[in-house]
């Protein structure tokens, strides 16, 4: 962990942070408006330009032409129609490589500058593994729907989306340490129950976020147009009936996606309770009031995704504010741990 605290490195953080947020919701945006197999080969180099001129249009499109998502999904689309989808994902995988640049270029700059001294480079080290690791997954994700189906595998998908997350989560906690500070080396501070009620939320919420994402690749938040009923019951049947169920099957990955979010929502008002009897900094005991307002607006945007039967700007909205809610679970478990050190010291 690193102890050198810096307000440039701080914003270059929050900035990349923000900046894998984005590009996590406009996947999700690729995802919607099944843009996401248009380009059929990952060219981390000449990929960058599209293509230029008719003739090199039509060759990409016949390479389209003989994916599954082509021949099973789309045998009626035009060149034009093509060209939409085409730069939607494009854009996708642009985003993506500035991403990377704006990872790499500042922290070799704030290396060669000393800014972040060598012994304290892990950290950012293993933010460059995931950014590299989600990027490989992207990339499997996207041929698993190229070989004999027209999509691709939502176990592949949420690998995609967890990574990716995780390397934000990452980023926002350094980006906190240069804020707050970094813990002191030696004897760990006891947990406190608001600590382990947060660690707990975020157990819940990655539990959550996996299950989405599995819904986004199954498309299960088209399984129901409802709620709270599914198939016009509020417990439907044969859901549980093989453990497979929860890994596989639309109908019982949606539901649990639908219902799992309100254990969080009965734990926030519990420790907003706790921190307010134990008289805890104003910064936190304000967090933990957003806290309660993102938590049920987050449910809130999850029944209107199911009830205007998966609204694109809707679900984009949903998906931003679980990205929200990460950054928050974050921020308050690293928050709660100093203030255990704090009371330890």
């Amino acid at each position: 962990m690193p102890k050198t605290q810096n307000k440039a490195v701080m914003n270059w953080l929050y900035i990349f942070a923000f900046v894998v947020a984005f590009l996590v919701v406009f996947g999700g945006f690729t995802r919607l408006t099944r843009s996401g197999l248009s380009i059929v080969e990952w060219n981390p180099i000449n990929g960058t330009i599209p293509p230029m001129g008719q003739h090199q249009w039509e060759a990409e499109f016949a390479k389209y032409q003989e994916s599954p998502e082509f021949q099973l999904v789309n045998t009626g689309m035009t060149l034009e129609e093509y060209k939409y989808i085409f730069y939607v994902e494009w854009f996708h995988r642009l985003v993506a490589r500035l991403a990377g640049l704006f990872y790499a270029l500042p922290v070799f700059y704030f290396l060669f500058r000393k800014t972040i001294p060598f012994k304290e480079f892990s950290i950012y080290f293993w933010m460059g593994i995931l950014f590299i690791g989600q990027a490989i997954m992207g990339w499997l994700m996207v041929y698993s729907g190229l070989v004999d189906r027209p999509a691709v595998s939502h176990f592949r998908l949420t690998a995609h989306l967890l990574l990716a997350l995780s390397l934000f989560s990452l980023a926002m906690w350094t980006a906190f340490g240069h804020k707050h500070g970094f813990p002191e080396a030696g004897k760990p501070a006891k947990w406190s129950v608001p600590s382990k009620l947060a660690v707990t939320s975020l157990f819940i919420l990655i539990i959550q976020i996996s299950y989405g994402g599995m819904t986004a690749g199954l498309k299960a938040g088209h399984v129901s147009e409802t709620w709270p009923l599914m198939f016009g019951k509020l417990l439907p049947p044969n859901l549980f009936n093989s453990w497979v169920n929860i890994f596989e099957t639309p109908q019982t990955i949606v539901f649990i996606h639908r219902w799992f979010a309100w254990l969080g929502l009965i734990l926030v008002p519990y420790v907003y309770y706790l921190i307010k009897k134990q008289n805890y900094p104003a910064d936190i005991q304000k967090g933990i009031a957003w806290l309660i307002g993102v938590v049920a607006l987050q449910i809130t945007l999850g029944v209107l995704t199911i009830l205007s039967y998966v609204n694109i700007a809707i679900a984009l909205i949903h998906q931003a504010n679980a990205i929200v809610l990460l950054g928050l679970a974050v921020y308050f478990i690293h928050r709660f741990r100093a203030w255990d050190a704090k009371q330890a010291s």
